[in-house]
Order: C-alpha cells, then sequence, then structure tokens
C-alpha cells in the first residue's frame, strides 16, 4: 500500500515538510500506547537467529534506524513498535542549529536516494538532556538507543574549542544512551570532514580517551574513503582502546564516484549535498569488508547505505558488519520495510546453516 499508494503521493510534497510531518506524527503515535501496539501488530518480527550481542549489547535483531532521521530524539517510543533492534538519534551538538539555509533536502527516484544538506540541524544537547525523563520509562529505552555527537556547526568553533564542543556533549549525553556514535564526516559542516584527517583525529581522540568513559564509542566515517585514508584513519584509532568500533558510512559528496542515473538538472537542484541510498551502497560494503580484513575483526562494525532488502542487510553482514541500520530505505519502502528486512534475513540465515546472525558476520571476507 505504501509503495503503490502513499509513496506517489508523498513524493508530490516537499521532502523535508513530508519528513517533518512524520516525525510529528510518529512522536503521537509513540505517546500513545494504542498507537504503539497498532503500529507493533503490523510492522514488528521477531526470531531467535536474529538476537545477537555487539559490544556488550543485547539487540533483538541487528537491523537499526541510522542517524540523521530522528534529528531532536523524538520518535524513541514509537522505533521499538517499527521493529528496529535499535536506533541511532541526531547528530546532536552542543549547542544548538537551525540548519544551512535554503533548500536542504531533494529526492532522486531515479537513483533511490536522496540529496542532504542538513549541515546538522538540531535543538541542540541541552534540549535532548532536558527532555530524557519524558523519552524513557523508568530510566530505559524499549531498546538500545545511541547517540551521534557532532561539533556545532559554526566557523567560529575550530581547533581546541572544536574538541572541547565534542567532548561537552560526550559528558552530557554519553551517561544516557546505550553506545555514543562520534560523527567525525559531515559532508555538509562549515569545515567539512577535518576530524577524518589523521592529525585531527588523533587530537579528538586523545581528549577523549581522558574522559570517564560511559558506554561503547563507534567513529562514523565517509562511505567513500580510499584504502589510503581509511588505512590511516585505522593507524590513529589503534592507539585508542577508546574507540569500540566504525559506523560505515556517511553521505558521499564525491559525485564522480557514484553511478547516477538521476538527469542534471535534478542533481543541480542541491549541487552541494551528500548523496544517500542505492549509489553509495556498493562503495559502503566494499569498505566494511577492507576493514574488516585489515583489522581482523578487532572493532565492531554497523553498516549504513542503500539497505532497501534482506539481501542488502546479508551483503553488508557477510562483509563484515555485526549491525544493519537504514535510512533512505525507510522513506522508499516505508514502516514495513523493517519487517521485511528482518524475516527476509532470517530466511537467508537459515538458507545458508546459520543459527544465529553473529554466525554470519564476516563469513564474506576472504583473508
Amino acid at each position: 500500500m505504501y509503495e503503490y499508494l502513499l509513496r506517489p503521493i508523498l513524493f508530490r510534497f516537499d521532502p523535508e515538510r513530508v519528513h517533518d510531518f512524520f516525525v510529528w506524527f510518529g512522536e503521537r503515535l509513540g505517546n500513545n500506547p494504542a498507537g504503539r501496539t497498532l503500529v507493533r501488530t503490523f510492522s514488528a518480527y521477531r526470531h531467535p537467529s536474529l538476537r545477537t550481542r555487539v559490544a556488550g549489547i543485547a539487540f533483538e535483531n541487528p537491523i537499526g534506524l541510522g542517524a540523521g532521521f530522528d534529528k531532536d530524539v523524538r520518535l524513541t517510543r514509537i522505533m521499538p513498535s517499527v521493529g528496529f533492534g535499535f536506533m541511532e538519534v541526531g547528530a546532536v551538538t552542543r549547542r544548538p542549529y537551525e540548519g544551512n539555509a535554503g533548500r536542504r533536502l531533494v529526492r532522486l527516484p531515479d537513483d533511490h536516494s536522496l540529496i542532504v544538506y542538513y549541515g546538522l540541524k538540531n535543538v541542540g544537547a541541552e534540549d535532548v538532556l532536558r527532555r530524557l525523563p519524558a523519552l524513557q520509562a523508568n530510566g530505559k529505552f524499549g531498546i538500545p538507543v545511541g547517540v551521534n555527537i557532532a561539533k556545532t556547526n559554526r566557523a567560529d568553533i575550530k581547533g581546541g574549542a572544536s574538541i572541547e564542543d565534542y567532548a561537552a556533549t560526550y559528558r552530557m549525553l554519553g551517561p544516557h544512551f546505550s553506545y555514543v556514535t562520534l560523527n567525525i564526516s559531515c559532508p555538509n559542516a562549515q569545515d567539512g570532514c577535518t576530524f577524518q584527517e589523521p592529525h585531527m583525529l588523533d587530537g579528538l581522540l586523545a581528549a577523549l580517551s581522558r574522559e570517564r568513559k560511559y558506554c561503547p564509542a563507534f567513529l562514523k566515517i565517509s562511505s567513500h574513503l580510499s584504502v589510503e585514508e581509511t588505512d590511516a584513519i585505522l593507524d590513529v584509532v589503534a592507539r585508542y582502546p577508546f574507540v569500540d568500533g566504525f559506523v560505515v558510512g556517511n553521505l558521499s559528496k564525491r559525485r564522480d564516484r557514484l553511478v547516477l542515473r538521476s538527469p542534471r538538472e535534478r542533481l543541480d537542484l542541491l549541487p552541494q549535498g551528500g548523496i544517500s541510498g542505492v549509489p553509495v551502497k556498493d562503495i559502503s560494503t566494499d569498505l566494511i569488508r577492507h576493514i574488516r580484513r585489515r583489522t581482523g575483526g578487532r572493532y565492531a562494525l554497523i553498516g549504513l547505505g542503500g539497505v532497501f532488502t534482506a539481501e542488502d542487510a546479508y551483503e553488508k553482514i557477510l562483509a563484515g558488519a555485526s549491525l544493519v541500520q537504514v535510512v533512505t530505505g525507510l522513506i522508499y519502502g516505508g514502516p514495513r520495510a523493517v519487517r521485511r528486512i528482518n524475516k527476509g534475513l532470517a530466511g537467508l540465515l537459515a538458507r545458508d546453516g546459520y543459527a544465529h546472525v553473529a554466525d554470519a558476520v564476516g563469513k564474506g571476507v576472504r583473508a
């Protein structure tokens, strides 16, 4: 019904306004017990083979909502009913930011993709911290919830102030979430992905390593990194046990490396934005496979980019991802996409003789 009836209607309207409406509607459904039950009836799927434990955290299934969908932490009560095994909120920054000016979201239906240019729009860490009691039941979320944190998108925050900006958000929110993801790869910030540069990353991790370790910590990196760029990051991270894993990977602005079918006039509607969805699927999976091979499974990997089907998720798991996130696939596939992916994944595991999803992680990587 969503794909053939509702989506064609929704895609006639401005994508940011549609997204804002669904966040508003989802928040209200989540605050209503009957609404949560109704959504769970149609969307949730459970199977013993999907249960897993990663970085000491138990997950009912390995399919999560990626950061960027619930920027302001408003959907934590409804997403367990949608069927997600976990979710990542944010990116949240120390100070609020209204987002980049002008158009910020463009659909690319020919590519099953989006162009995104929000620029770390969010309400800020203090607002999130203030609302946490209302978002949890007895101090807990219904599923593991990670928080994606980034540097406030202001050009006047640089150098040591940038590191303290990260650290302040980590101190405020780290104690309240299942894991923290350090977003060092947002392509739409004013100062770019500077913390993917080895010397900047070294300074950031040195500072955070002096903080109390509240929960597992991941680094979110770009999907389009070269082997050399990735290895340079891995060499830095190897010196800091603070890092437990990676989220691979973020939006890509390197359009010359992507196979895009959309007409030029469509792409030019937002020439400075990052690309999501199907065009980044294979480069993300290749990067997961490289990190798994180079590190021998030392780090937990969360795969993100172009996951629309169970087969897409399974590819990333075989490449080395213990968990998989969905964002664009939810927008194109609707809320029942999560059920389809989980159900299909259970079938693929059974077909290949794996009793649990953890048994399949990295099995497609040759030494």
